[in-house]
């Protein structure tokens, strides 16, 4: 060992000792050791530790067929009543924090669940350009008829523009359902929206002549 690392396990004693006092919990030779950051080298914390016990700086017990330090009790300052109260109502604030914390964590499991069961980014670009092209020809349809109205009777024609208004609706809430998913990935998407589109493959309104 060199003089510098002698000098330094010389040391460990006052370390050891201000950590155990101000820890105020026991500890093994190995747990002070690495809490220390192994700063010092394994036998001159042991060393240390007995030797501040022969001392009477701290105390041992054999816990578990292991050596415990800590702290001498008698030596460290009582605690008034109002230093009690006051770390109750800290124990009690962090409790609180805590329960606060752990509902948040399941509301974020909860809503986490529900994102992953819903449709996925991929599935919604496919139903929003199937819905479009469903739609388009329906509204081809609906014009034929619209200026051809002797070929379908009024309870076809009603059907068709039934039909019609349930595709539009559910192709508008599909087109906003997209909208928002595409919004959601420019913002850390690095080109336009307009790239964003082509690379995605998504067919828009102005793509098909969709206009409704």
């Amino acid at each position: 060992m060199s003089k510098s690392a002698k000098d330094k396990d010389a040391q460990a004693a006052p370390a050891v000792l201000e950590y155990l006092n101000k820890q105020n919990r026991p500890y093994s030779a190995v747990d002070v050791q690495n809490n220390l950051h192994n700063v010092y080298g394994k036998t001159a914390v042991v060393k240390a530790l007995e030797s501040l016990a022969a001392d009477g700086k701290i105390k041992s017990k054999v816990y578990n067929k292991q050596v415990v330090f800590v702290a001498d009790q008698n030596q460290l300052e009582d605690v008034n009543d109002a230093e009690m109260k006051q770390m109750d109502l800290n124990i009690a604030q962090i409790s609180e924090n805590i329960k606060q914390l752990v509902e948040e964590c399941k509301t974020l499991e909860s809503t986490l669940g529900q994102l992953n069961s819903e449709m996925t980014t991929d599935d919604a670009l496919k139903m929003k350009n199937k819905l479009a092209k469903e739609c388009s020809i329906l509204s081809d349809k609906l014009t034929s008829l619209k200026s051809n109205t002797n070929s379908v009777s009024p309870a076809e024609r009603e059907t068709i523009v039934k039909s019609h208004t349930s595709f539009t609706k559910e192709w508008k809430k599909r087109k906003r359902m997209c909208n928002d998913m595409l919004n959601a990935v420019l913002e850390g998407y690095p080109k336009s929206k307009k790239a964003l589109i082509e690379e995605a493959g998504i067919e828009t309104d102005e793509d098909v002549g969709v206009k409704i």
